[in-house]
């Protein structure tokens, strides 16, 4: 009974021992590396010239460090900035930039702090294109300045082994007396183009206007049955409506009466 006490007391400390040094440096030795990343084992500091991963990695405790890098597409937002114009109008644009990792190790070992470092260099560009740019063109022509940006940000990043996938403009913010100018100039270029289409009808209604002064100069019977037609229809509906006739159709019906007489007094002188 008297040896139970040393025995239990140095059961605790090797059990206090192994949980406090011994399991931290077993834990320290095992990392897993996801599919959609890439390790960096960096051995007394120095790369050792592969990348890992993924799967099971086992690292030297004390000597071994792992650097784990994400190789899937990223979105980064560049927020809300002002920018003045080629020609002189300050306003806000904003726009996101997706970017991968394709060559980890230079990601790493090249610069301290990739992800900082494409959120400037995209930020600094998007403000300097958009600033050479006149705002007619930067609302027309978005998708050539979008990929004006993407080819500018993505040069400066290949030295990193960051690739550029995208760059989107989000986001175009104008001053309110530029919004209002905007919108009066877009309804003076509807009310323009009303106007030139009712200009265009008048012109063809003229056009077939003439051609039926003419048709009817050549051809003045056409006059005529066009009355009888209007007649015709005005008795169908039942309107009391009084319409001057032209004296040429009273000359018309004249000698249209003359030529009966003339036809009945022949044909009396035939039969006697």
């Amino acid at each position: 009974m008297e040896c139970l006490g040393p025995i239990t007391g140095l059961g605790i400390f090797l059990l206090i021992f192994f949980v406090s040094f011994v399991l931290p440096v077993i834990v320290s030795m095992i990392k897993i590396i996801n599919q959609y990343e890439r390790g960096i084992r960096l051995r007394l500091g120095k790369y050792r010239g592969n990348v890992e991963g993924p799967g099971l990695i086992i690292l030297i405790p004390f000597i071994d460090k792992m650097i784990v890098v994400d190789t899937r597409e990223t979105p980064m937002n560049l927020p809300s900035q002002e920018v003045i114009t080629s020609d002189n109008i300050t306003i806000k644009v904003s726009a996101v930039v997706y970017f991968q990792v394709v060559e980890p190790d230079r990601a790493v070992l090249r610069n301290q702090d990739y992800i900082t470092s494409i959120f400037q260099i995209a930020q600094t560009t998007l403000r300097n294109v958009v600033g050479q740019s006149e705002l007619d063109e930067i609302l027309q022509q978005r998708e050539r300045i979008n990929e004006k940006i993407r080819e500018i940000v993505d040069e400066n990043t290949q030295r990193w082994g960051v690739k550029i996938t995208l760059v989107e403009i989000k986001d175009i913010e104008l001053p309110e007396t530029l919004q209002k100018a905007m919108a009066k100039q877009a309804e003076a270029e509807r009310e323009r183009r009303a106007k030139i289409i009712s200009a265009e009808a008048e012109y063809q209604a003229a056009q077939k206007l003439i051609e039926a002064a003419n048709l009817i100069a050549n051809q003045p019977v056409a006059l005529q049955l066009r009355l009888f037609q209007l007649l015709s229809d005005i008795a169908s509906k039942g309107s009391n409506l009084v319409i001057p006739l032209p004296t040429d159709l009273f000359s018309f019906f004249s000698g249209f009466t003359r030529r009966i007489e003339k036809l009945e007094s022949s044909k009396t002188e035939s039969r006697e």
